[in-house]
């Protein structure tokens, strides 16, 4: 039998959602197509699994039935995709994939449920009006499942041509979402060049915690963990949407990492991942938070209940804030003070994607950013082309801040705005992008580079004393030259063809006037 390829897999989901297109926004329908995704992988390993064991006892269902229930999953018989599809025509067929759901993530509470006991499906609903009428629902959802029985869609880990393919098929379909969703795409989905720009730059070594505080569908902590070069790793995340969250929870099991540590809730108001009181500390910590998250802290609400914990930062009893409350309406550096609080002391990275805006904004902003800079922690601000995440044109940069930065009081500063391919609807860093900026930075991080440029309109090594003196702005072009000139302008010859087109101009209007004469006019 031949493999299952990677490409086949990837074209037979994507087809898979043409049973919504048209009628459901992509934002919404990727739930639905990603958790059948996984309700297929999860049956499809279970029969792999219990063939291999009838082989093993010569046919003895006891002996194999027995085996199945220390595998990796358990499967219920009517959690089965096969039992769904052969149940596809029946009427109630929403609610029976719901109570499929519900019973898996029972089978499986110490993987699908998370500490606070919320079960991975509790914010999907197949037998919801959001797929239509109860004649619609049923025909999307029967097509749904003939989508998902094709041959190319054999999920068993013995047909396929790699052990990847079904991780790398789930965020194939992300990415294809991310596209299409338009500005709520960014709420799940960092572009893979920054992911792999980012894990580069923080590359974790064996042994590491790597965190993502806004982990999204975990694309970015799912990068920072491969580029460790070894399986010697652990992973943990924060998502605050909960939809978002069990996307998190399935992609990292389809990946392989069943050991990860995936939270649902607000990491600024409520972190979830502590040892005891105090808040978990990593090696590596990097985010894609959101752009100048509005509300983000105290709420303004006079008659909030009093009975509820209100979050206020001023008296946030892990002391995050200590370098200053960012504005209520932007919640940038809060993301950056609880990544930073949460990497080890001497030798932890974070790596954050943040609008330029953080650079050089004053205020309380300006006394966070001083402080971070007299601390000596930040460590590289690269500017990124405009274009590249979706659902927003604004250009982005990133920081490196590292606590194991040393003596070294300088920051290096890159303008990778004008390096990459553009792409209709989205510009794209080409691998070339990538490694100069990772090698630049490299070259900087081993105290290769000395201060002042290092490569023309591309890159420069900023002294503390310069930063100071620009009032701890860190806006790039006060660092980056990126000044074009304009070419000379050849005044003599510009003054040979303006007299050129008058001549010719003058034997146009005279051609013309002929014309006329010969009609009368």
């Amino acid at each position: 039998m031949k493999k299952i390829t990677q490409k086949d897999i990837n074209d037979a989901v994507w087809k898979a959602c043409d049973t919504f297109r048209g009628s459901i926004d992509p934002s919404v329908y990727k739930d639905y197509v990603l958790t059948m995704l996984f309700v297929k992988y999860l049956s499809d390993v279970y029969d792999d699994k219990y063939e291999t064991h009838l082989k093993k006892y010569n046919g003895d269902k006891e002996r194999a039935d027995r085996a199945m229930k220390h595998e990796r999953f358990v499967v219920p018989e009517h959690s089965h995709f096969n039992y769904l599809f052969d149940h596809r025509n029946e009427l109630n067929i929403g609610e029976m994939i719901d109570i499929a759901l519900e019973d898996l993530v029972e089978a499986n509470r110490d993987k699908l449920y998370s500490e606070d006991g919320a079960g991975i499906f509790q914010n999907i609903n197949f037998n919801s009006s959001v797929l239509g009428d109860t004649k619609d629902k049923n025909t999307r959802l029967k097509n749904l499942l003939l989508d998902f029985n094709k041959e190319t869609l054999d999920l068993k880990p013995s047909h396929l041509e790699g052990t990847d393919i079904i991780g790398g098929a789930y965020m194939f379909l992300i990415e294809n979402f991310a596209s299409d969703a338009g500005k709520k795409a960014g709420e799940f989905f960092t572009p893979k060049e920054v992911s792999t720009l980012i894990a580069k730059l923080t590359k974790s070594k064996p042994g590491s915690r790597i965190c993502d505080p806004t982990c999204g569908s975990a694309s970015l902590l799912i990068k920072a963990g491969e580029e460790v070069g070894s399986e010697n790793f652990s992973l943990y995340g924060q998502e605050a949407n909960g939809s978002t969250w069990a996307l998190a929870v399935m992609n990292m099991f389809l990946h392989g990492f069943d050991n990860a540590t995936i939270r649902w809730g607000d990491t600024i108001r409520n972190p979830k991942l502590k040892e005891g009181d105090a808040l978990m500390k990593f090696d590596t910590v990097v985010a894609n938070p959101p752009f100048s998250l509005d509300k983000w802290g105290k709420s303004d609400d006079k008659e909030e209940n009093k009975a509820s914990d209100s979050f206020d930062p001023e008296t946030d009893k892990y002391n995050r804030f200590w370098r200053g409350i960012p504005p209520k309406s932007k919640g940038d550096w809060a993301f950056i003070s609880h990544m930073i609080e949460t990497t080890y002391e001497g030798k932890g990275i974070a790596g954050v994607v943040v609008p330029h805006g953080v650079l050089f904004r004053g205020a309380s902003e300006g006394k966070i950013r001083q402080k971070t800079i007299e601390e000596n922690i930040l460590e590289a601000v690269i500017g990124l082309p405009s274009n590249l995440f979706f659902g927003t044109g604004i250009p982005a940069a990133i920081l490196i801040f590292n606590k194991g930065k040393g003596d070294n009081k300088n920051v290096l500063f890159i303008d990778a705005s004008k390096h990459y391919e553009s792409a209709k609807n989205q510009n794209k860093l080409r691998p070339a992008d990538i490694e100069h900026i990772v090698d630049t930075y490299r070259k900087f991080n081993e105290e290769k580079l000395h201060s002042g440029i290092v490569e023309d309109k591309f890159s420069y090594v900023a002294r503390f004393e310069e930063i100071k003196e620009n009032e701890f702005n860190l806006n790039i072009p006060r660092y980056v030259d990126t000044f074009e000139e304009e070419p000379e302008v050849d005044i003599a010859a510009v003054q040979t063809e303006i007299e050129k087109l008058e001549e010719e101009l003058k034997t146009v209007q005279a051609e013309m006037n002929r014309y006329l004469k010969e009609l009368g006019a």
